[in-house]
């Protein structure tokens, strides 16, 4: 489990020392719009009231952070119920870690600060997301490919008459 806690510390705090940065100290909130490496990496805010890339808009802030209040304990008592390999509990600590770092920014700001933005080869996303929903997505998928059954070694034949 000790994996699982730095892994979930270290997201949780990557994602809200990005967006005060960014959204405070080089003021987007004020510009609006900030060109980093145009098309494929700007900087966009965004005021998210939904969840992951900023999918259900109409839901309640509390509805949404029980919500991810739950998934976090379920992913937490399930990893520490069962044993699962390191790569698992660093992706269930990036998956709680980054829910754990929007559901306090519901609590500060009554919505999820978003500044990512990415285009390119003429499309154009309107989009955005923080580095928490990458967290996020990333500990799911990882959940996915590195938990289940264990796999087992081939049964061995021994030799007829034994």
């Amino acid at each position: 489990m000790r994996t699982f806690g730095i892994a979930a510390f270290v997201a949780f705090l990557i994602d809200q020392i990005s967006k005060y940065v960014v959204i405070h100290m080089m003021e987007l909130a004020r510009v609006r719009s900030i060109d980093v490496l145009p098309p494929v990496l700007n900087f966009r805010y965004g005021e998210n009231r939904g969840i992951n890339f900023g999918l259900g808009g109409d839901m309640s802030q509390w509805v949404l952070i029980v919500v991810a209040l739950v998934i976090c304990a379920g992913v937490t008592l399930w990893l520490w119920r069962s044993p699962h390999g390191r790569w698992a509990q660093l992706s269930g600590g990036l998956l709680v870690g980054g829910a754990l770092a929007n559901v306090a920014d519901r609590l500060i700001y009554g919505y999820v600060l978003d500044f990512l933005n990415n285009s390119c080869c003429g499309i154009n996303n309107p989009f955005v997301y923080n580095l928490a929903d990458v967290f996020i997505f990333a500990g799911a998928l990882g959940l996915i490919l590195f938990t289940g059954e264990p796999k087992s070694a081939p049964k061995r034949r021994g030799k007829k008459g034994q």
